[in-house]
């Protein structure tokens, strides 16, 4: 008997049907037909409409409350291990609930890692992500992750701008890393923005470490939510002698008042991906899509071909 090759189907979860479409299209093939039954209660159950028996299947979705979109992430893996798929590949483009990546304060959860223990108790056999909010936890997973940086997406971009006397700049502590990764590639200079909060998503005091005078300054976050942070930076350098203010967010999760928030902010662009479907238009707003991205990084994955090239920070 000769070799049997495994063919490679793809698959998306409602919120995240768009991507899955363009992912598809990149890959070379169609999405794939999953019907969402729904109760009057609320309940509901995806099903696959056609075979996956023996196939590698990679379901893509991004996992951003509300819960409905972690849910049906685990039901779709639950329903293809149960339908014999060989292998099961999460393509979550946003791994949601990662901010509770530790116990911060007594008696809270680790979210982040109850998640991954869910996705693999349901049957995934990999997982696909993109720019984490903690880069530590893919250790939360027994199974392999292949976690993808977007910068390889916005460095381009960037220096399609030409700016002069650019500057990168992290508006938090915590994304320095993120900032001198991106620096070093600009071969910029690095700012830092430090806060500190009354409580989760409210910002009590900021301060600026180091010097924009007479610079472009972009800065660079894994997800912009409320968009506090952004537009409290971007006052703060234009006040502090910034030519102009950009930011780079992979993930737009923009809640509560963040569209309003951009809107009557100095902030000149925010870029992001389609990792999370914007809910409003905004002509500061502009969107590169990730779908090349995953597309590639899954071909290579299909075919057991190294994906090294794509970890660039």
């Amino acid at each position: 008997m000769g070799v049997v090759k495994t063919e490679a189907k793809i698959f998306a979860c409602t919120q995240s049907t768009v991507l899955g479409e363009k992912i598809a299209k990149a890959f070379g093939t169609e999405l794939g037909k999953v019907i969402t039954s729904t109760y009057s209660d609320g309940e509901f159950q995806p099903s696959y409409e056609e075979s996956i028996r023996g196939t590698r299947i990679f379901i893509i979705g991004s996992t951003n409350p509300e819960p409905r979109n972690l849910m049906e992430m685990l039901l779709m893996i639950d329903a293809a291990k149960r339908a014999s798929a060989r292998h099961i590949t999460a393509v979550m483009p946003y791994f949601g609930w990662a901010r509770q990546d530790r116990k911060d304060k007594p008696r809270v959860p680790i979210a982040a890692k109850l998640v991954a223990k869910m996705l693999e108790a349901a049957g995934a056999t990999r997982i696909i992500t993109m720019d984490l909010h903690a880069d530590q936890i893919q250790g939360f997973f027994e199974k392999p992750v292949d976690h993808l940086y977007a910068s390889i997406i916005f460095l381009p971009y960037l220096r399609s701008l030409n700016l002069p006397n650019l500057t990168v700049a992290s508006p938090d502590m915590g994304g320095s890393k993120r900032a001198y990764a991106y620096s070093k590639a600009l071969e910029s200079d690095v700012v830092i923005c430090y806060k500190q909060r009354a409580k989760a998503n409210v910002i009590s005091h900021m301060e600026l470490i180091g010097d924009v005078t007479g610079k472009n300054v972009v800065l660079v976050d894994d997800m912009v939510d409320t968009a506090g942070t952004l537009t409290k930076a971007a006052d703060l350098m234009m006040e502090r002698g910034a030519l102009s203010v950009r930011a780079i967010c992979t993930h737009p999760i923009l809640s509560g008042n963040a569209y309003e928030r951009l809107e009557n902010s100095k902030l000149e662009e925010l870029i992001v991906t389609d990792s999370i479907p914007l809910t409003q238009k905004s002509d500061k707003i502009r969107v590169l899509s990730c779908s090349d991205l995953f597309a590639e990084v899954m071909d290579k994955v299909h075919h057991n071909r190294s994906i090294s090239s794509k970890f660039v920070m």
